[in-house]
Order: C-alpha cells, then structure tokens, then sequence
C-alpha cells in the first residue's frame, strides 16, 4: 500500500488552525499572571509545552487537514483491502488505513477476518467486494 506524505500546505494549514487556541491560551495566561501574579518562566513554559503538544500530535491528524487527498470514493475501486470482520456477507474491511462496511458481491463464500479482498464496486457508501484467488494475490 502507498504511504502518502505530508506536505509544506498541510503544515501550514495545521499552523494556521492551531493559532486561534493559541491565541486563547495566551489571553489566560495573561489574565492569570495579573491576577495570579504567575512567574515568567511559567507563562512561557507553558506556551512552550502547548506548542510542543500540537507539534507532537500533527502526525497522527496530518490527514484530516490534507485537502489534496482522494476526493471520490470511486476511486478505491480496484484498491485491495483487509476483511477486519468476518464478511457474511456483510462486514468491514480496512482500506488504506480506514474502516469501510463492505458487502460481498455475488454468491461468494463468507470471507473470514484477515484475507484480503478487492474492491469491485461501491452501493452508497458500501464497498462491493470479492475475494482475492490465486495468482492475483499480492
């Protein structure tokens, strides 16, 4: 499977969405280095650890600030998944890292958890799917 990267937008876009809690955060340490009479080392270290949170979260939410990613859902068809439960004839597969309720397509055998299967189709938002044979199998 391709492992997608992040781009310079993605971070800015990131960046630019953090600014209003940051900008919040600030607001209350002011208020509370007034009336709390805080230390300055306090104020700034805790400015320094917000920022480090967002920096250690961006990547695990990277994708949700990507705009340039798959747009259709059209296009997982013909892209290989993983049964995560048993599809008789109904389950979920994962696909490109996301979980996706899939259906089996025909009269094909329920396909037990962990097999791989192609996406062959889409029925709202159900992925159609068959079971991986022989030589095709990656």
């Amino acid at each position: 499977m391709k492992n997608p990267r992040w781009s310079s937008r993605v971070l800015i876009r990131y960046a630019l969405f953090q600014i209003p809690s940051l900008a919040l955060l600030i607001l209350i340490l002011i208020l509370a280095r007034e009336w709390l009479n805080l230390q300055t080392w306090f104020f700034w270290g805790f400015i320094i650890l917000w920022v480090a949170k967002d920096a250690l979260l961006f990547p695990f939410v990277w994708r949700a600030y990507d705009r340039e990613g798959p747009k259709d859902v059209h296009s997982l068809v013909g892209t290989e998944g993983i049964v995560e439960e048993r599809l008789d004839p109904s389950g979920y597969i994962r696909v490109h890292g996301e979980l996706w309720q899939a259906e089996v397509m025909g009269e094909a055998p329920p396909i037990e958890k962990g097999e791989a299967v192609w996406v062959r189709g889409i029925r709202g938002l159900t992925l159609l799917v068959q079971p991986m044979e022989g030589p095709s199998r990656k």
